[in-house]
């Protein structure tokens, strides 16, 4: 199976990958237009990214593009609906960054708390200040809320029960009773988690239902002085409006993502958040470690040898979890040559849209089941023609 890696991964993950009996094409620099060419040109099956945008534009140029896969937990920088019209696989690597960014989300509440960046760039100036840096207010005891309990979140809770911190969560499957396992408060809302909280972190999924998710109200709801922290994405933040309230709250954040950011490893950077004093910031690493990005690589390479081996996707992001399909045809039948065309050719004929079917067959390979889930007028009379083809056993019709 030919595979396209755009982005940087480890040499042992090529190896895995080769013996597996793939064709690496290895071109980790590709973006844009060089990566439509390039799909168009190499013919892959599967393309692997990490920070690279994949587009329509690159899927269509490859018609023979299986498999995407996004070497990180976010998948927004590939055009998933794109993929799903053009029967695309797209599957991520999600948790294996968890700790990376955990571990960032901790080091930013604390330089927070502790004013460490200003303390290097004060003495390094040649300035001391003992007395204006001793005034910390110290994290035990203090409410930390965590917005977002997938892998990331929970490991920030985990660190953060070490740090002595009571912790209040809220997400949108988080119910009272898991929030009582995982040893935190639950909060019904966003703004009800800004309202309890001393510091408050983001750990939620970019999509349209987040877009925008710490907005006026949300900042208006935090305590005056507050801290706030993204590590995610910089879509689930109202920046103007976070703007507003450092300086109108004195809330101070730790931002490692910002929106318009530069795509690349490198280059000039200007963003007004960037810029204010009561921000503290990272280069968009939250998941930039060696040990978070050999786990991510590895959990690409088994992703492609299992499909490579099964046909089968893990960790699939655009499988549909519920078709259109409005009835289901059983039908058991001899297990011969011809027995299931000549059923599809009936279901063609009555313009029944098949979009779920599993055939299982029984011990000794003599008869089957198939099981056909179909969006369609009920028509009994479809029914007594496949009925009444030879080697079929039974059939049933139901609405479901």
């Amino acid at each position: 199976m030919n595979v396209l890696l755009a982005d940087a991964l480890s040499e042992s993950v090529v190896a895995r990958l080769v013996a597996a009996g793939c064709t690496i094409e290895n071109r980790p620099t590709l973006k844009g237009d060089e990566l439509t060419v390039a799909l168009a040109e190499l013919k892959p099956k599967v393309l692997v990214v990490r920070s690279t945008k994949v587009t329509e534009a690159d899927m269509s140029a490859a018609p023979s593009l299986e498999l995407i896969v996004r070497a990180g937990a976010g998948y927004d920088t590939i055009d998933v609906s794109a993929a799903s019209g053009l029967g695309i696989f797209v599957a991520n690597c999600p948790g294996k960054n968890a700790c990376a960014v955990a571990e960032l989300t901790i080091g930013l509440l604390l330089a927070l708390d502790r004013s460490i960046p200003d303390n290097v760039s004060m003495a390094r100036a040649g300035q001391w200040n003992k007395a204006g840096f001793s005034e910390a207010q110290g994290l035990k005891g203090r409410t930390l809320g965590v917005i977002g309990t997938g892998n990331i979140g929970r490991e920030v809770i985990r660190r953060a029960k070490a740090l002595d911190m009571d912790i209040v969560a809220w997400s949108r499957s988080l119910t009272p009773a898991a929030a009582a396992e995982l040893g935190v408060r639950h909060a019904a809302s966003p703004a009800e988690v800004a309202r309890q909280s001393d510091a408050v972190t983001l750990h939620v999924a970019s999509a349209a239902g987040t877009a925008g998710l710490a907005d006026r109200d949300f900042f208006a709801a935090m305590r005056p002085g507050a801290f706030f922290i993204n590590t995610t994405r910089a879509s689930v933040v109202d920046e103007a409006a976070l703007l507003e309230a450092m300086e109108t709250k004195g809330i101070r954040a730790g931002l490692d993502v910002f929106s318009n950011e530069p795509a690349g490893k490198g280059g000039p950077f200007e963003h007004p958040l960037a810029a204010h004093p009561s921000v503290y910031l990272t280069h968009h690493i939250g998941a930039s470690t060696e040990q978070a990005q050999e786990a991510i690589a590895m959990e690409a390479a088994r992703i492609i040898v299992s499909y490579v081996a099964t046909g089968e996707v893990a960790n699939c992001v655009n499988l549909a979890t519920k078709t259109p399909a409005t009835h289901q045809l059983t039908v058991r039948h001899l297990d011969k040559v011809g027995v299931l065309a000549r059923v599809f050719n009936e279901i063609s004929v009555a313009n029944w849209n098949v979009h779920e079917m599993e055939n299982v067959v029984f011990e000794e390979a003599r008869a089957a089941c198939a099981y056909i889930r179909f969006d369609g007028f009920q028509d009994n009379s479809v029914v007594d023609r496949i009925a009444s083809q030879p080697d079929i056993l039974a059939v049933s019709l139901i609405e479901l």
